[in-house]
């Protein structure tokens, strides 16, 4: 009597592991991509019906330098999207997601949505030439804020699994806790590469479309 073979189970490869988590947990997914909108779009409301909470945030812009800093470096793509990178990697995707959420559950999720609402807030225009800086700037806000919610994506499974490990099939909150820290760097990949993507057309588009654009439509 011949037994069966054994069926041979080859392993996922790395770049397509961040795919299956999403593929394995698309409800969460969604759920975050509509909060994410959905509060960043609320932000916008809220600018475009209290137009003083738009130029406060502009004039905070410009007391801290921030914007002479970026009318500086508009001149300048390369470092510029370097620059845009960074802060959009280590101020936002670390700092304000991936960190608090390693302490405390879910915290990264709180502190995201608080700075949702601002973003939308800040990107209302206050002249012409800023809707038009707006076509190109909403593709830049799509792409980078896909990374962000794979990045709170991460951080939701990171505290799912602390709390309630068995849900990740592990024995105790210490296992669970490392395999939602294992998920977080599996969707590090693609959230990087698209932050990439997101500075570098910010960078360009700012400086080679905003002024065709607006000879075009104004």
């Amino acid at each position: 009597m011949t037994s069966d073979p054994v069926p041979v189970v080859h392993p996922v490869p790395f770049w397509r592991r961040p795919f299956r988590v999403v593929r394995e947990n698309r409800r969460a997914y969604l759920i975050v991509s509509a909060a994410a909108y959905g509060l960043a779009i609320i932000g916008f409301v809220v600018g475009l019906l209290f137009p003083d909470l738009t130029a406060a945030q502009a004039a905070s812009l410009e007391d801290d330098g921030t914007a002479d800093l970026v009318g500086w470096l508009v001149g300048i793509p390369p470092l510029f999207a370097l620059t845009i990178l960074g802060v959009n990697l280590v101020r936002l995707s670390l700092l304000t997601i991936v960190l608090p959420s390693v302490i405390v559950p879910f915290a990264g999720l709180v502190f995201f949505g608080y700075w949702a609402v601002e973003t939308g807030i800040t990107l209302v225009p206050a002249s012409p030439e800023g809707w038009v800086a707006l076509i190109p700037h909403s593709l830049t806000f799509v792409i980078e804020l896909q990374a962000y919610i794979l990045f709170l994506l991460g951080a939701f499974l990171l505290g799912k699994y602390w709390l309630f490990p068995r849900t990740i099939g592990a024995t105790n909150r210490r296992q669970g806790y490392f395999r939602g820290l294992q998920r977080i760097g599996q969707l590090a990949l693609p959230a990087l590469a698209l932050l990439i993507v997101g500075a570098v057309w910010e960078a360009y588009s700012l400086r080679y479309l905003i002024y065709p654009l607006s000879q075009l439509i104004l």
